[in-house]
């Protein structure tokens, strides 16, 4: 069936300006949000109050980068496991790739950004898909940060998935669209949009020469087939560039789900999007802000107490403003009165400190969290069982950032099989040496006796990547003491310690273990304690 392009471009921009209006007050908290974040407290301050010390205290923007340190700390790894044990060797390369894929699309930097989002902004935003530039070349999957200022979903679906459309919409210039899309540059007109970009941490329109690349990703149910498509389609400028169904009709991707994985911190009720702690501690950081503006105002009115002189005094107002000279003349010292500045209450000094500490409290960013002890707490399992009681908020954000990256990793896989088609060669953490193994598509999918090829069922799970250091501490402290005691071999207990280059270490034993068998070494352990392995401290 031959569409009219140009009908399916005015249906698009009619949704995008629909979803737009929804949006203005969303884009206008997501502004307010970063120029708090910033230390910007003060915007928005009327006319009046220009002339008034405007001190900042940047609690706010230190309790969200110390929660954003607890986030960074619990960096996510895919795990794959295989349901059936025939299959354990495609999970383990199948894990490789993924990792892989994370290191070459610098999934690291995309993660640090997330957190930002996820805190200031209140939900974060990952792209799955499939990048065929990616690997010189060949071709990989990817898991891309989308800024939360350059997405919008449904504003009446409670699940992203439920979305009638997602836009994804960047500025590029002119010129830009001239290299791509040569014939159809000239008909693309000016933009009437405003474009939210961010410069000095404020955001404002392009110039006119930029033009809204908008993605346009529509998610269809086929009774049919029983399933559901998703298509996108390319628009700039009032024209339609590009549209997946003239050259994929059975949908973009094949698990035909929207490649966005949204994750809100504090959901809000009837939306998809959520809340940050900028919401959530913004009356606080302005009280305590307008309180610091009372103290320091009052300090620079004491400074300079006011005198009041009568006319009937005999006293010349400018002379006795020199203090320079020792001797005044006048009439009458009656006139003459000092206007000293009444001090604040105490109370109210101390009623700013509660703020201050209040945010940190609430928001689980106290000093346990950030490492500091009191009362001379210095033993490592009570550091560490001190910090697990205090993180509390930093778990349940923990709790949602994994359970979305493993949505995203879910999506990935299947993007992975669907379109890679070049072999890779990943090194076998199982095989002698590391050597390396061919990964493929294929080794994700089986034919069925009806000759179909379904993909393998593969149990996701995430694990915390980077743990604590003092509950790393703590258990290698632990497994040494094992170790001396007789308890614990060195091998198990090498498989039990936390430390960097650990697999490496588990290749060399086994390597080593395989060229003692091979010479007949294979006699009985020695019996009692054993020595310490080598390298570590007793």
């Amino acid at each position: 069936m031959k569409r009219n392009r140009a009908q399916e471009a005015e249906s698009c921009y009619a949704l995008f300006n629909e979803y737009r209006e929804a949006y203005a007050p969303e884009w206008a908290r997501l502004e307010r949000c970063e120029r708090l974040y910033l230390g910007d407290n003060w915007y928005g301050v009327p006319e009046a109050e220009r002339n008034e010390p405007r001190p900042h205290t940047p609690i706010l923007q230190s309790t969200i980068e110390n929660v954003r340190a607890d986030l960074m700390d619990n960096y996510p790894e895919a795990v794959i496991v295989a349901d059936d044990p025939r299959y354990t060797r495609e999970a383990r390369l199948l894990g490789a790739a993924v990792r892989e894929n994370h290191i070459r699309c610098a999934y690291l930097d995309e993660y640090a950004r997330l957190m930002h989002d996820l805190l200031v902004y209140g939900y974060m935003v990952q792209e799955s898909g499939f990048d065929a530039a990616l690997n010189a070349g060949l071709g990989g999957a990817f898991l891309r940060r989308v800024d939360a200022r350059c997405i919008m979903f449904d504003p009446a679906a409670i699940n992203p998935q439920d979305s009638r459309a997602v836009f994804k919409f960047a500025p590029y210039t002119r010129e830009w669209f001239a290299q791509r899309y040569p014939a159809l540059a000239d008909d693309m007109r000016a933009d009437a949009f405003a474009v939210n970009r961010l410069r000095d941490g404020v955001l404002y329109q392009r110039d006119h020469d930029s033009i809204l690349l908008i993605e346009c990703w529509k998610r269809e149910y086929d009774p049919a087939a029983n399933a559901y498509r998703v298509h996108m389609q390319k628009l700039a400028g009032g024209v339609l560039l590009e549209d997946s169904r003239d050259v994929k009709a059975e949908g973009y991707y094949a698990h035909g789900e929207y490649p966005f994985v949204l994750t809100p911190l504090f959901p809000r009720s009837g939306s998809c999007l959520g809340f940050g702690f900028v919401d959530m501690f913004e009356t606080q950081q302005r009280y305590a802000d307008k309180l610091d503006q009372i103290v320091l105002k009052n300090a620079l009115m004491a400074s300079r107490n006011k005198l009041l002189v009568t006319g009937a005094s005999g006293f010349d107002a400018e002379d006795l403003r020199d203090w320079s000279k020792e001797v005044h003349r006048g009439e009458n010292l009656n006139g003459v009165t000092w206007f000293p500045t009444a001090p604040l209450p105490a109370y109210l000094l101390e009623y700013v400190d509660r703020i201050r500490n209040s945010i940190r409290e609430e928001s689980g960013a106290n000093d346990f969290s950030r490492g500091m002890t009191r009362g001379g707490v210095t033993a490592a399992s009570a550091i560490a069982a001190l910090q697990e009681l205090s993180g509390k908020r930093a778990r349940m954000a923990v709790r949602a950032v994994h359970a979305a990256f493993e949505a995203a990793v879910r999506q990935e896989i299947e993007v992975e099989r669907e379109f890679a088609i070049f072999d890779r060669f990943l090194a076998d953490p199982a095989a002698q040496g590391g050597a390396p193994a061919v990964f493929n598509a294929k080794l994700l999918s089986r034919e069925t006796a009806l000759q179909n090829h379904v993909p393998l069922e593969f149990r996701i799970t995430v694990k915390v990547q980077r743990e604590n250091r003092f509950s790393v501490l703590a258990n290698n402290e632990l497994v040494l003491e094992l170790v001396k005691l007789g308890m614990v071999a060195p091998d198990v207990g090498l498989e039990l310690m936390v430390f960097d280059a650990k697999e490496q270490a588990l290749s060399l034993m086994r390597d080593k273990l395989r060229g003692g068998a091979a010479q007949g070494d294979t006699g009985p352990a020695p019996a009692g304690p054993t020595r310490p392995l080598a390298g570590t401290r007793s």
